[in-house]
């Protein structure tokens, strides 16, 4: 059976982080559920790079907005996708850090779940690389010049 992959879900509003966290935990993920940015930022300071899988925040929250979030989250772990929601379908512009931006109301469950799925998924990079090539002058075959010429 494939790890969960662990989502770091940050709003500071306790009822949509309930419904978020349901919805995703229903659907094989490791949700880290809290209200504050801060918070968030103190879950990301003690977890080991890589074992974040992805950050899910709110634009709007008191103290730091989602964007400043992100902006640090990365500077802590370089490379974690960020996906944030607002309200406020006009302040995607503002979302600058984020990977993904969705307006909340305007995109259903099913796409924020395709999204998340999207972006777990790039971070893990291809299922399988192709194994490097040999350099070594024994494993060259005395034909492999033939065509070159």
């Amino acid at each position: 059976m494939r790890p969960k992959k662990t989502i770091l879900c940050v709003d500071d509003n306790e009822q949509v982080l309930s419904v978020r966290t349901f919805l995703l935990e229903t659907r094989g993920y490791r949700i880290i559920a809290v209200k504050t940015a801060q918070e968030a930022l103190e879950v990301l300071e003690q977890s080991l790079p890589g074992t974040v899988d992805l950050i899910l925040c709110d634009l709007l929250m008191p103290q730091m907005d989602g964007n400043e979030l992100v902006r640090r989250a990365k500077q802590l772990h370089q490379g974690l996708p960020a996906l944030i929601v607002s309200g406020t379908v006009n302040a995607f512009d503002r979302a600058l850090h984020a990977d993904v931006f969705l307006p909340k109301g305007a995109c259903s469950p099913a796409e924020m779940i395709e999204r998340i799925r999207v972006l777990v998924a790039r971070k893990r990079g291809p299922k399988k690389a192709a194994p490097p090539a040999s350099t070594q002058p024994s494993d060259i075959s005395p034909f492999a010049h033939a065509t070159a010429s």
